[in-house]
């Protein structure tokens, strides 16, 4: 059985709470805002739950590059007059590209089928 580390799980919490955030009032459930809370959360989420089932490094990069996006996606899809989905957006984009480039930075994805060496687990 695989050990499933806690950043894969926070991120995925992380991509759940961006498809329910619109419905919490944190903007308007059907503005460009709350379109692409849900398209990037489900995807965050996505990726983080495929890191879980398989480790592979390129779906850490890819909610690394998943966090960027919604940190810019306020400024470029021309939501950033709107509060609370713009600080959502950021903060949570924040969480999901720190903990994926900690991840990546640290090489924590265990190999898999290799054993008797360092995974970089504390």
């Amino acid at each position: 059985m695989k050990e499933a580390r806690w950043q894969d799980w926070s991120i995925v919490l992380l991509g759940v709470w961006l498809v329910l955030s619109p419905l919490t009032g944190i903007g308007v459930a059907g503005d460009i805002a709350a379109v692409n809370s849900y398209v990037v959360g489900t995807a965050v989420a996505f990726f983080a739950f495929a890191a879980i089932s398989r480790p592979q490094m390129w779906k850490e990069f890819t909610n690394l590059v998943l966090g960027f996006w919604l940190v810019v996606a306020p400024f470029t899809l021309g939501f950033a007059n709107l509060l609370g989905p713009t600080v959502n957006q950021i903060i949570v984009g924040l969480l999901v590209g720190g903990i994926a480039l900690m991840v990546t930075l640290g090489k924590t994805t265990p190999t898999v089928g290799h054993s008797g060496h360092g995974h970089g687990h504390a």
